[in-house]
């Protein structure tokens, strides 16, 4: 299971005793690589009565071009620097170059955290 609590070492690297069990605030979750497809979605429930809905799929992109927002098909990862792994199977995080049919965007939303693609056209 995932822990967002204290690291286990310290600023020095020397091993910190662990002082008490996984607390239930501390819980982390898998992160959701969201890909290019069927847009599918899942609505989670978090701490203070809210919601957060992630992208498990998408292929819609709303593309900011100049002074307006213009929504795009994602075709194709082209690059991404959070893993070189993830252009090859296609997921779309933020930072990532996406091909749309506007041209090529970079994405500045979370699509695991927020349900949607916000990205930048690259101007070339």
């Amino acid at each position: 299971m995932k822990d967002q609590g204290r690291s286990t070492r310290s600023r020095t690297g020397g091993r910190l005793r662990p002082q008490h069990k996984k607390k239930k605030h501390e819980l982390g979750r898998q992160p959701t690589e969201t890909t290019v497809g069927e847009p599918t979605f899942r609505v989670l429930d978090t701490r203070g009565n809210t919601q957060k809905t992630r992208a498990l799929s998408t292929d819609v992109a709303n593309v900011a071009t100049g002074g307006e927002t213009v929504e795009a098909t994602i075709q194709d990862v082209s690059e991404n620097d959070a893993n070189p792994n993830y252009v090859r199977r296609n997921i779309v995080t933020k930072g990532a170059v996406i091909v749309t049919t506007e041209g090529k965007a970079r994405v500045t939303s979370r699509p695991g955290q927020t349900g949607n693609v916000n990205a930048v056209l690259l101007d070339e």
